[in-house]
């Protein structure tokens, strides 16, 4: 049985499916007297559908939180790695990719550029890693 999107199982779904039918069945052979039993089922459910609700908000809580976790953790490794490359790159790299920043072009192939003397390495394409997650 679902219940806005909840999925009730087990004792629970039993007790909703009774008290659903005993509703139905007060309500077609009832009169007048029984309107406070009627709102008492009806309390009843409605406690029983809130308590499903809550119990899947409360877990939906806890994936974002991992999540936003997650994301937190990659966010500062990527600004680890955006300040290594940043510290590793030549004057002439980085000058090129403020000129791509700003004209919003992608990144030049690599030409074959000298290393600079001291430098261990050449970073022909700084902007290869992003700054944000991806999914």
């Amino acid at each position: 049985m679902r219940v806005c999107g909840v999925r009730v199982q087990g004792h629970d779904e039993m007790a909703m499916k009774l008290l659903f039918w005993e509703l139905e069945q007060h309500l077609k052979s009832s009169s007048g007297a029984s309107v406070v039993a009627i709102d008492n089922k009806i309390e009843q459910a409605m406690d029983l559908v809130k308590s499903h609700l809550m119990y899947a908000v409360r877990e939906e809580v806890e994936v974002l939180k991992e999540q936003i976790k997650e994301l937190i953790e990659r966010n500062s490794q990527l600004e680890q790695e955006n300040n290594l490359l940043k510290t590793l790159a030549s004057p002439e790299q980085m000058a090129q990719f403020q000129a791509q920043v700003q004209t919003g072009s992608p990144p030049a192939p690599s030409t074959g550029a000298t290393p600079v003397p001291g430098s261990t390495a050449t970073l022909a394409q700084p902007t290869s890693h992003s700054s944000g997650p991806s999914a």
